[in-house]
């Protein structure tokens, strides 16, 4: 059976639990149920038990931005997968701002997935390269890393309901995102990653995103690049009509494409 397309939200650290309350709201009224796409939201960690509440569970389902890799312990302010497996069903993985930011490793990033599969919980894996590694032409090497290393521990039927999406650092924030045919090379890249690793039926199975200035008038261009199976929208996707209008998009594109 064939996987719904794929829309997350990533609304980061911008709305506190209110906030996030009056935006779902309106999501509720205003995204109709389409049967293929599936729609998930991804609010901060104090926001997620509300939220869980309040969405209807037909339209939307939970992703936790983050998590440890390990299970349970003395990890003063860590929230573990193990915490969230009953309140998500997805989690994000190795996001650009966790890599830059907080300094996660490839290693880090290896024991996150790992914990994430263990738990039952399905990740969304974010790679892609900085501006400084597109520019000395190290986009492949880069890709190559970031996947080999995060999927070093899992097997074939972990990798079954695998999420990867390719967010170019340098095209995050950007004015338009990247162009079709470079977006169309990391993708192609990133899915002979997974079958050099676990053959062709696992990379026939996993769902790739794109990320990166994800507006409304960008989204039919993106959805015809072959291998694309949805999109991982962090600002726009706090604004509950952009948002509808991108998840339409997405719809509309899965129908032309039947």
């Amino acid at each position: 059976m064939k996987k719904p397309q794929l829309v997350v939200a990533n609304w980061k650290m911008y709305l506190n639990i209110h906030d996030t309350s009056v935006l779902v709201n309106r999501l509720n009224k205003k995204v109709p149920l389409y049967r293929n796409v599936e729609v998930v939201l991804a609010p901060s960690y104090l926001s997620l038990q509300p939220v869980s509440m309040e969405i209807d569970h037909r339209k939307f389902r939970l992703a936790a931005q983050d998590g440890y890799f390990k299970d349970e312990g003395a990890y003063t302010g860590a929230i573990s997968f193990s915490q969230l497996r009953e309140l998500v069903n997805y989690a994000i993985i190795g996001h650009s701002e966790r890599r830059r930011y907080f300094g996660e490793s490839l290693d880090e990033i290896r024991d996150k997935l790992s914990a994430c599969v263990r738990n039952g919980i399905t990740p969304i894996l974010c790679v892609g390269e900085t501006k400084q590694e597109r520019t000395q032409n190290e986009t492949k090497q880069v890709l190559h890393d970031q996947i080999v290393t995060a999927l070093s521990d899992l097997t074939s039927e972990d990798i079954e309901n695998l999420v990867l999406a390719y967010e170019p650092v340098w095209a995050i924030g950007a004015d338009e995102p990247a162009k079709p045919d470079t977006i169309d090379k990391a993708v192609d890249w990133i899915r002979y990653q997974v079958r050099e690793l676990y053959g062709q039926k696992a990379e026939s199975s996993i769902r790739v995103l794109y990320g990166g200035s994800d507006e409304p008038e960008y989204v039919a261009g993106i959805m015809e690049i072959p291998g694309i199976n949805g999109l991982l929208v962090g600002r726009a996707s706090l604004n509950f009509e952009e948002f509808s209008d991108i998840i339409t998009g997405v719809h509309l594109s899965g129908l032309s494409n039947e």
